[in-house]
């Protein structure tokens, strides 16, 4: 029994180590990614780090990675005020780690000082990565990497913070559904860059037609969000969740007002029991699946709850059925 339970803890621990040395390779792909394709052009990718870009060109002194800290840690305690444990110690670490690390991969990628406030591409690295003239293949880039940290930090049950607390805290107080939360924050930090960097603020007068660059930073941002769905999903977009719980009051209203979603009760029994019950049938997005798993053990910890893949979901909030005529994309 002692050998048996010893060996569970060996795997339990191993899993842990593996997730973590997870979660610093893909803080690391996201450090990487930003201080190489996206810092110096002032792409500007939504989240902390975006508006980090965004106030350096204001504040050049300040590295992009300070302002990350400037940014998080507020929103971290208040996260943990608010959420208490349900706010995990993996997301602290991974917010934590991030913006440290692009300091640090900063001030090594640039041989001067002066190089690093200005973030001249032209000095990044010698010169060897200067995609100043291929701003399309930068953001292509930048946007994969980013993709797949952050795909790695998502499957090692963490997230970077960031803009994800604002829709959490967003979700809880003004019933804004999670995703909304998240699409207005990272606008907010796009239209902050169009401002700033697009009509000239912080910009030297040669740097023309900087407006531009919002453009390129929605397309990061769509890359981006594509590759993250493959690293944790592959091709799917949408989840499929069956909730076995006695307060389906509590959860119909969550689902009809908060999540602003329809769902299904399906009658079934238990095969031990033969005890009768409604199960719920619920669609959701992929960003949704972490607020309703805190949701239904906030309400019922003795729930049971099933989370699969819905590969193509049609019907209202969810995709058109196709045309008999219309050409598929599989």
């Amino acid at each position: 029994m002692t050998v048996q339970k010893s060996f569970k803890e060996r795997i339990t621990n191993l899993a842990w180590w593996k997730d973590m040395l997870l979660i610093v390779f893909g803080c690391t792909m996201v450090s990487a990614g930003f201080v190489f394709f996206i810092n110096p052009y002032n792409i500007v990718p939504g989240g902390v780090y975006g508006a980090g870009i965004v106030l350096h060109n204001i504040f050049p002194s300040v590295q992009v990675g300070t302002f990350g800290y400037m940014f998080d840690i507020p929103l971290l305690i208040t996260a943990i005020i608010i959420f208490g444990k349900q706010f995990g110690g993996r997301t602290l670490f991974a917010a934590c780690i991030t913006p440290g690390l692009m300091n640090i991969i900063s001030s090594l990628a640039y041989p001067t000082k002066e190089a690093l406030h200005a973030l001249d591409p032209a000095q990044l690295m010698g010169g060897a990565i200067n995609l100043s003239d291929h701003l399309m293949l930068s953001c292509i880039l930048g946007g994969t990497i980013l993709g797949a940290g952050l795909g790695l930090v998502v499957r090692s049950n963490a997230t970077t913070g960031g803009t994800d607390i604002v829709a959490m805290i967003l979700n809880k107080y003004i019933h804004l559904p999670f995703s909304r939360g998240v699409l207005l924050a990272d606008a907010g930090v796009v239209i902050a860059g169009l401002l700033v960097i697009g009509f000239g603020i912080g910009i030297d007068g040669e740097e023309a037609g900087g407006w531009l660059l919002s453009l390129y930073s929605l397309i990061c941002i769509f890359v981006s969000s594509r590759v993250i769905d493959y690293v944790i999903d592959g091709a799917s977009y949408d989840k499929l969740l069956f909730i076995i719980t006695k307060e389906n009051d509590k959860m119909r209203d969550f689902i009809i007002n908060d999540l602003e979603r329809g769902a299904t009760f399906i009658k079934s029994a238990g095969m031990y029991t033969k005890e009768e019950k409604d199960m719920i049938f619920l669609v959701i997005s992929r960003r949704e699946v972490a607020l309703v798993q805190r949701k239904v053990k906030s309400i019922d910890p003795k729930a049971f709850l099933v989370v699969t893949d819905a590969y193509d979901t049609y019907g209202e909030g969810f995709k058109a059925f196709p045309e008999a005529d219309s050409v598929l994309n599989e």
